[in-house]
């Protein structure tokens, strides 16, 4: 009887050149490495990543249809900067869509599930930890990352990508609005809400919601300025 042959393990897919470069500057844009205003020169970041310039000329392509990126005819790729408008605008997208997953995280008053709330309060941890040992980085990344898990916790995954492009372009707002550096979420609050969903209350986790919303855009100072200088290399290098 012959042996069998085991079949070679399949070859991981490696990620894409181009999404890669995608995601690196859509993650620097949203943890404020690269503020509002910031000119993102095609041959710059060709050389960073050590790919062509067509690859980068795709990837800002794809953030500009995501509204993170402004392409001007001329003058290049910037790191988009929100109207005081759009800015209001955005964060009331938020509180419509953030409002409208809390019926689904409580289950019609049963509240969340264990796994979901042990998640959740894994999360908080975090928060509180990162917060503890003053990483402003971490801290932004968190909070962030907070609202993207109540959308999956929700089990509504196109809300989830709509929300995380709200997610993404409100940390411009803040990058380019904010009176003093913060990292935009209270953890404090983030707990308030997870109170609320875990007990069931759907009533007073949709009020805590809208309360954090709206606390995060009074904290802004909602007034034109201008950009500073970046230096493209020190942003990826560091991170």
């Amino acid at each position: 009887m012959k042996a069998s042959r085991e079949r070679p393990a399949a070859t991981p897919a490696r990620p894409d050149v181009q999404e890669v470069i995608t995601r690196r500057i859509a993650d620097a844009i949203a943890d404020r490495r690269l503020p509002p205003g910031t000119k993102l020169t095609e041959e710059r970041l060709a050389a960073i990543f050590g790919v062509s310039r067509a690859r980068v000329r795709g990837a800002l392509a794809t953030l500009s249809q995501r509204g993170i990126v402004t392409l001007r005819p001329n003058r290049g790729a910037f790191v988009a900067t929100p109207s005081v408008t759009e800015a209001r605008e955005v964060f009331e997208a938020r509180r419509v869509v953030e409002r409208g997953l809390v019926p689904r995280l409580c289950r019609n008053g049963a509240g969340l599930p264990p796994a979901a709330a042990a998640r959740l309060r894994a999360h908080l941890d975090k928060e509180a930890a990162a917060e503890a040992a003053g990483d402003r980085k971490a801290m932004i990344r968190l909070s962030g990352e907070f609202h993207l898990l109540l959308a999956d916790l929700a089990g509504n995954a196109t809300l989830g990508t709509f929300l995380d492009g709200l997610v993404r372009r409100s940390s411009l707002v803040i990058a380019a609005y904010e009176s003093r550096p913060t990292p935009g979420c209270s953890a404090d609050e983030h707990r308030h809400i997870v109170d609320a969903l875990a007990a069931g209350d759907g009533a007073a986790a949709e009020r805590l919601m809208d309360d954090h919303l709206h606390a995060i855009e009074d904290r802004l100072t909602l007034e034109d300025r201008a950009a500073d200088a970046i230096d493209l290399r020190a942003v990826f290098d560091a991170a």
